[in-house]
This record gives C-alpha cells, structure tokens and sequence, in this order.
C-alpha cells in the first residue's frame, strides 16, 4: 500500500483522459518536488516565492516533471492564489497518476 493511495483523485472522461486532485503547496522551500500526502493533497515543495505566479508556474513544472507530462498538460483549476490548490493534469489516468508518483 502506498502513500498515494489516500490521494483523491477524480477522473474525467473524453477523447483525451483527465485527472483532477487537490495540491497543498509550500513555497520558498529549500527543496522543490512532490513531497508526499497532506491530508488528502497531494504536498508539493517548490523554490519559488508566491510572488507574481511564481509559485504556481514551479507547481506546473513539478507537476509535470513528477508525471512524465508536457508542462502544457498540467492546470491549475482552483486556488491560484491560495496554498491549497486543485490541479487537472491531461493525458493520464487516476491509475496513472498514483503509479506515476510511486515511481
């Protein structure tokens, strides 16, 4: 059993598959990638200071980097401005993700 596996991960369907989970970020962190589970987010550290979009790009490029997909894949649906975000990242599955992120 994985860490990942109490990520809540929704799934939209269509021609191109989506998935969509909650994002706790902590900015200005010594570290940047995907540091595990806060609650049921998914915690992700980046360099960045939330100034600007700063932040929210260096999600964007953790996120895709972490999942193997096009920085153009990965959006931020909810929380621009806020720590806690919801991120929908295209081309991948619910599947996909958990077993993306377990590496």
């Amino acid at each position: 059993m994985s860490e990942f596996d109490a990520l809540v991960i929704t799934e939209r369907g269509g021609a191109e598959p989506a998935a969509r989970f909650a994002v706790r970020v902590q900015p200005r962190s010594s570290r940047a990638g995907v540091d595990g589970v806060h609650g049921d987010a998914l915690r992700v550290r980046v360099n960045a200071p939330p100034v600007e979009g700063a932040a929210n790009e260096a999600v964007v490029e953790v996120l895709a980097k972490a999942l193997g997909v096009a920085k153009r894949a990965v959006t931020i649906v909810r929380g621009a401005t806020s720590r806690s975000k919801v991120v929908e990242v295209r081309g991948v599955t619910a599947a996909g993700v958990r077993a993306r992120l377990d590496g």
